[in-house]
């Protein structure tokens, strides 16, 4: 299983978790407890099931599992008042609550009759890793607490923002820079108040360079090869 929620991808393979270019760490079994919940989403897991999977023949309590919810909670930046991840459904157990793609299926899927149904249909593409962004408005920065983390010299804690309707008939997007030190940049041009960006479009954000993509009924056709 390989997937992507946010700024981050879990690769239960390789038993890796990445956000943005960099490798986050969890301990075994907090690893294994959000790869349950994603392979499990939105569904709720009780508790009985997962300390059964986590420490199968073993007694534990409640406080070894709360701990380990809280260890993937930190590493997400996630909170549990307001969470976006990580949902605790008191005295039951826990779900994951965020939109994930598997990774492999990061563009849109098609119908037969050719139109595009759900999936993501914006995303930025940093460092070769697609980063999925939900519709609405998402910060970009080197702040943790971003939606999108970027952490990499020259990027403000809060550097910029993009506004997302890929869901609308019309998919549109556009990019705000927030008073940033560094400035944002759009194909090489200062991001002065609001911007609208189109598929392809480049993104510098002080050493960060990233490509941004949005799916739209012009990307479903296929463009056909005279054979020779």
């Amino acid at each position: 299983m390989r997937v992507i929620f946010g700024e981050f991808t879990l690769d239960s393979a390789t038993r890796q978790l990445h956000q943005g270019g960099r490798e986050r760490h969890l301990s075994p079994k907090a690893f294994d407890l959000l790869a349950l919940l994603i392979r499990h989403r939105p569904g709720v897991v009780d508790k009985e099931a997962l300390r059964d999977a986590l420490w199968p023949g073993t007694n534990v309590v409640d406080a070894n599992l709360n701990n380990l919810a809280a260890e993937v909670r930190s590493v997400l930046g996630d909170d549990a008042q307001k969470p976006r991840f990580l949902r605790t459904v008191h005295r039951v157990g826990y779900a994951f609550c965020a939109e994930a793609v598997d990774a492999d299926e990061a563009g849109p899927s098609v119908t037969r009759s050719g139109g595009a149904t759900s999936g993501p249909r914006a995303w930025l593409v940093w460092q070769d890793r697609p980063i999925v962004l939900a519709d609405g408005e998402r910060t970009l920065g080197r702040d943790p607490t971003c939606d999108v983390w970027i952490d990499v010299p020259g990027v403000s804690r809060r550097h910029a923002a993009i506004r997302v309707a890929a869901s609308a008939a019309t998919p549109s997007a556009s990019i705000e820079d927030l008073a940033s030190t560094n400035g944002t940049f759009v194909d090489g041009r200062a991001v002065q108040g609001r911007v609208t960006l189109a598929d392809g479009q480049s993104i510098r954000m002080g050493e960060a360079a990233m490509t941004f993509r949005l799916w739209g009924a012009s990307g479903v056709a296929t463009k056909r090869i005279r054979k020779r």
